[in-house]
C-alpha cells in the first residue's frame, strides 16, 4: 500500500461545491485558471497557501451541493494529495474517484486535528497522527486503480491499450 505524509488544512462540515469553486468562476476556460478561486467564499487566501502533497481534513458531508466535476478537479489541481472527511456527498465522492482524487472516510480524525500538523496516510489502512492510528475504510481495488491511473478516462485508456 502507498504511504505518504502531508500538511493538514482543516475545513468544517457541509463544505459544498459552491465553496470549493463558486459558480461565477466556472466560466473561466481552464481548471488552472479556476484553481486560484478554490474555497474563496470560506477562506479567500487558502488556494494560495495549499502546496503540492497537502491534505484536507474535514467534517461531515464534504462536497454536498451541486454536482460539478470541477470541484474535485480544483482540489486536485491545487496539489491536494487526498481529502479525509467524516463523510462525503455521494455524487462528489464518485466525481472525485472519476477525476483521480483520493478520498477517505474517517469519523474521528477531524475532531483531533490541528491545522498545520503533519499526518501520515497509509492508503486503505490507517492515518497516523501524533502516535495514534485512525483506521480508514478501504476502497475496492477497482477504485484504487482508477485513482492511481489519474481518473476514469485514463484508467480506461490504459485498460484498453490506448496509452
Amino acid at each position: 500500500m502507498e504511504t505518504f505524509t502531508g500538511k493538514v488544512w482543516v475545513l468544517g462540515d457541509d463544505i459544498d461545491t459552491d465553496i470549493i469553486i463558486p459558480t461565477e468562476y466556472l466560466a473561466l476556460k481552464t481548471i488552472d485558471e479556476m484553481k486560484q478561486y478554490g474555497f474563496s467564499p470560506l477562506r479567500p487566501e487558502l488556494a494560495g497557501l495549499i502546496k503540492e502533497g497537502d491534505i484536507i481534513v474535514a467534517g461531515k458531508n464534504f462536497g454536498c451541493g451541486s454536482s460539478r466535476e470541477q470541484a474535485p478537479e480544483i482540489i486536485k489541481a491545487l496539489g491536494v494529495k487526498c481529502v479525509i472527511a467524516k463523510s462525503f456527498a455521494r455524487i462528489f465522492f464518485r466525481n472525485s474517484i472519476n477525476n483521480g482524487l483520493l478520498l477517505m472516510e474517517q469519523p474521528d480524525l477531524y475532531d483531533d486535528m490541528t491545522e498545520g500538523d503533519i499526518i501520515q496516510v497509509t492508503v486503505n489502512e490507517h492515518v497516523e497522527y501524533q502516535g495514534r492510528f485512525y483506521q480508514i475504510a478501504s476502497l475496492p481495488q477497482n477504485l484504487v486503480d482508477i485513482i492511481s491511473a489519474g481518473g476514469l478516462v485514463k484508467a480506461m485508456r490504459k485498460r484498453n491499450g490506448l496509452d
